[in-house]
């Protein structure tokens, strides 16, 4: 531009300054401050000492220089300022001698503080002299107690406005003597709007993409966010690593490590720092994690937030929480990492295989893959069978998630059953421990979990059955694929009972001892005999023992169809040949006679899982400790 001779060229200001309000309605964002001021001047209740607090760049000191103009201004309308007075005039100059702006910053002293003090008792030309100390926290103890006295009881035309960004350094004894005002955080929408209504009263040419980017560097902040658009103004663009991020983002939901490393080598080049890159990488995660929590919250507009809405959305809420986490921890151990760029790749692969991590976390997320997975994939309908000719006859289900994560996937769902599957096999420590939310119902994921659980849970009694030591209890997979239900005894045998010798064998090698208390005691004192007519006859030493053993016999048989996976009824008969039937239990099993004091001890026959009162008196445990003893 061309400046005529002998004139002075006129100076630019930054967009914050030529645009900072100037009246209590231009404040935006924080109406319940404004309104309560104005109410305040309009009644003529001016407080002696006023506090405001909040992040930078929400219109604290803007908001004190207005309430000094509408103190002293010739012609108020409502408590707003007229703006065209004198005292108004010079106000917004900064050249009014009734109001005295200090930085407590750089005159944190008790000696600045004495000055201020011994100065405020003097007159001015106005009605009120007003005094705006700004970063008030930072003023040391001594000065902050200079300042106690003549602010609880300041001259009767002074007041006092203290603005900081941290309440919490501002001493309680300054606090209970000042009103507080908090100032808040402007949304994306208010902000957006306020630098469109600039863009166009100062006619610059900003695209809107810019405006959006100038908003998301805003953060909340008016004075941000018009510096930010100042910079786009002045450059043509701006420079914001937004792009880089989204790459970063996009290759954790893909699961992609070789795009994550490409972003971070490209943040790089561009001169962010590991540090810098993991914070600012957890905020716009933080971003799409508000997006599904609480969308009111989120500071992007546009296409920004659609691009990050679509990333969370992908990634899952778990895989964000967890990356968050994950970056938080890098941040604090890359302070004492020799090279901590290797550190931020090394949690950025974590991220994005989580197979490559043992933790309850990273369990977690795999897990929630899994089920929406499933939920994307249109199950299989079974093949309708014809009805049962009587309602004992077992019902032909589809096959349980147990089975389905350890056979072959069924149609419709491979991808699941097989993920399923790796989890079951790769996770067996963690999986225990692991809290799966949601709600119940037939999810594969959930179900592959609950199968691990129940073969971790009875791995004791499966290990000694000769049997897969992978199959979780309570199914078994059949010739044709498909699991058989087990889960109790039914009148129609599905497959061939075990022989004796096979009883025998597994009732030794801990299935009687996996029996609950009840029956263990009951049932240790008799010995399998024979199979025939589709049961598994087991003799007991007398009548009066036969009849106890009948009252748990449902027990045993869920057990023993658990471990054979097949329903094993059991026929209870007196064997009249031995006269230590218990002895000959113990000899063929291949165990050692338990001690005769187990059968006399309450904590064996009264098991945590029998039901109150259900146990046997102290005579019928007599008679059970002395087999053929009778009552007289």
């Amino acid at each position: 531009m061309t400046v005529p001779a002998g004139t002075d060229p006129v100076p630019y200001q930054s967009l914050y300054r030529r645009f900072r309000p100037q009246r209590f309605d231009e404040v935006l964002g924080q109406e319940h401050v404004t309104l309560a001021l104005r109410n305040a001047v309009r009644d003529g209740r001016i407080g002696h000492a006023y506090l405001f607090s909040g992040p930078r760049g929400t219109g604290k000191t803007s908001t004190a220089r207005i309430l000094a103009k509408a103190l002293d201004c010739a012609n108020p309308v409502e408590g707003e300022p007229c703006g065209v007075c004198d005292s108004c005039i010079e106000i917004a100059r900064g050249t009014s001698m009734d109001v005295h702006e200090l930085d407590a910053a750089s005159n944190n002293g008790v000696d600045a503080m004495r000055d201020l003090v011994a100065h405020s008792a003097l007159g001015t030309p106005g009605r009120w002299k007003v005094y705006i100390v700004d970063e008030v926290h930072m003023l040391s103890t001594a000065a902050s107690n200079a300042l106690l006295k003549t602010l609880e009881e300041p001259p009767a035309h002074v007041v006092f406005v203290l603005a900081t960004t941290d309440t919490k350094k501002v001493l309680p004894t300054i606090r209970s003597r000042t009103q507080h005002f908090e100032f808040r955080l402007l949304g994306p929408e208010l902000l957006a709007g306020l630098l469109r209504g600039v863009r166009d009263d100062a006619a610059l040419e900003v695209a809107d993409e810019a405006l959006e980017s100038a908003v998301r560097r805003g953060r909340g902040s008016a004075r941000d966010a018009l510096s930010a658009l100042d910079q786009v103004a002045a450059g043509g663009s701006v420079g914001d690593e937004i792009e880089v991020f989204a790459e970063i983002a996009q290759g954790l939901a893909e699961r992609d490590a070789g795009r994550v490393l490409v972003g971070v080598a490209k943040a790089s080049d561009a001169g962010l720092d590991p540090q810098n890159l993991s914070g600012e990488l957890a905020d716009y995660l933080r971003q799409g994690f508000l997006t599904m929590l609480a969308p009111e919250l989120v500071s992007m507009v546009g296409d920004e937030l659609a691009r990050v809405e679509d990333t969370a959305k992908r990634m899952g809420l778990p895989a964000v929480v967890r990356a968050m986490e994950v970056l938080g921890h890098a941040m604090v151990d890359m302070r004492d990492s020799p090279d901590p760029r290797v550190h931020l790749e090394a949690a950025l692969i974590r991220l994005s295989h989580p197979e490559a991590d043992d933790s309850t976390e990273a369990l977690v997320e795999r897990v929630e893959r899994l089920e929406r997975a499933a939920a994307s994939t249109t199950p299989s309908k079974a093949a309708p069978t014809a009805a049962a000719p009587t309602s004992a006859a077992p019902s032909k289900a589809a096959p349980s998630a147990a089975a389905a994560s350890k056979a072959a996937p069924t149609a419709g769902n491979d991808g699941a059953a097989t993920a399923a599957a790796e989890v079951a096999s790769r996770a067996q420590g963690a999986a225990a421990e692991a809290p799966v939310a949601g709600a119940a119902g037939p999810d594969l994921a959930r179900r592959a979990l609950g199968a691990l659980r129940g073969r971790e849970a009875g791995s004791g009694r499966n290990r000694g059955s000769g049997g897969d030591p992978a199959r979780p209890p309570g199914a078994e997979e059949s010739p044709a694929g498909s699991a058989r239900p087990t889960g109790g005894v039914t009148t129609t045998q599905t497959a061939t009972l075990p022989t004796r010798d096979e009883l025998v064998q597994a009732w030794g090698d801990g299935l009687l001892a996996s029996l609950p208390g009840r029956a263990r005691a009951r049932f240790r004192v008799g010995r399998f005999v024979s199979t025939e007519g589709g049961a598994a006859v087991f003799a007991l030493p007398n009548d009066t023992h036969r009849s106890y053993c009948e009252e748990v016999r449902t027990e045993v048989e869920s057990v023993l169809a658990t471990r054979f996976g097949t329903a094993v009824p059991l026929k209870l008969v007196v064997d009249d040949d031995t006269d230590d039937l218990s002895t000959k239990n113990a000899i063929g099993a291949g165990v050692e006679e338990p001690p005769e004091s187990d059968l006399l001890d309450p904590a064996v026959l009264e098991a945590q899982t029998s039901p109150a009162g259900a146990g046997p008196s102290p005579e019928e445990r007599i008679k059970l400790a002395f087999p053929g003893a009778q009552e007289v």
